[in-house]
């Protein structure tokens, strides 16, 4: 099995043929992934990259049946494009967008909270790949190969890491899910962990935080709440940090004591899980922990 996304996933692409939208577009078609067309308003019943390319969201699920979308959609209207593939009946949205405006982002989380069969992952994130099934957002597909780990992360660079080295070990990735690092988001840490607690195949989690709130604490009560059933390995990025100041992700920003990453790192071993110091440690810990 898989979570979010797989091979019969019928993925719509908005800002299609934006040149964002255009490169990757073009390298999840050829990994593979399942595109059936793009959403572009005002440019429906053209072909781009092949695939047939639609006015709205609407039309794309009317017409191609699609259950799926990412989302290349330049900030101040990427709110509005959420909200549209939610209001069109699209399950699963990927908003690759960075820079949204948290008053707006205020609207979409409401929005997306009162429809009760719609997932948003993102926004400000590198997006979710099944390997060898699909890859829906923009990270290097090759990294990852088909196995039993699933990863959940804050940071695009880090999922790419974790992926890297759990593949190395041998063991290779059920799902990776990259949350994004906004300070409103869609999908949490603890929800992207449970969706990998019930998956079958997965077997263990890697689970990347960073510095600023509380959903890696969250996660990691309720991963103890739910008794343990998968060995969890958890990173905390942000070590060295000052106070106050933001760190690369507009939510990394540590606002009291349990934001820093010694604090959210003593959650995380007191709730069980194999917490490593270094993201240089995490295929070796999982691979402890599959042993």
């Amino acid at each position: 099995m898989s979570v979010l996304v797989n091979k019969d996933s019928k993925i719509i692409v908005q800002g299609f043929t934006g040149s964002e939208g255009t490169f990757h577009a073009g390298q999840m078609i050829e990994y593979g992934t399942n595109i059936v067309g793009g959403v572009t308003p005002g440019k429906g019943g053209q072909e781009h990259l092949g695939k047939p390319v639609f006015n709205t969201v609407d039309e794309a699920v009317q017409k191609a049946e699609a259950d799926t979308s990412i989302i290349f959609v330049p900030p101040a209207f990427a709110a509005d494009a959420i909200m549209e593939s939610a209001e069109a009946g699209i399950k699963v949205i990927i908003c690759i967008t960075e820079g949204i405006p948290t008053a707006d982002m205020v609207k979409v989380k409401s929005y997306i909270d009162a429809k009760e069969d719609c997932t948003l992952v993102g926004p400000n994130c590198p997006g979710v790949i099944t390997p060898d099934e699909a890859k829906v957002g923009i990270m290097p597909g090759f990294i990852f190969k088909k196995g039993k780990v699933g990863i959940v992360s804050k940071s695009g660079t880090l999922t790419y890491e974790a992926a890297d080295q759990v593949v190395k070990q041998g063991f290779g990735v059920t799902t990776a899910i990259g949350i994004g690092g906004d300070p409103i988001i869609g999908t949490t840490t603890k929800e992207a962990v449970e969706l990998l607690m019930n998956d079958e195949e997965t077997e263990a989690i890697v689970m990347i935080g960073e510095i600023g709130g509380q959903l890696e604490a969250e996660a990691a009560r309720w991963i103890k709440a739910d008794g343990n059933r998968k060995p969890v390995v958890g990173f905390i990025a942000g070590q060295t940090a000052p106070a106050g100041r933001t760190m690369g992700h507009a939510g990394a920003i540590v606002g009291g004591a349990d934001d820093t990453a010694q604090a959210k790192m003593k959650i995380l071993a007191e709730n069980g899980i194999h917490v490593v110091e270094s993201p240089a440690k995490i295929g070796e810990m999982v691979a402890k922990v599959l042993s």
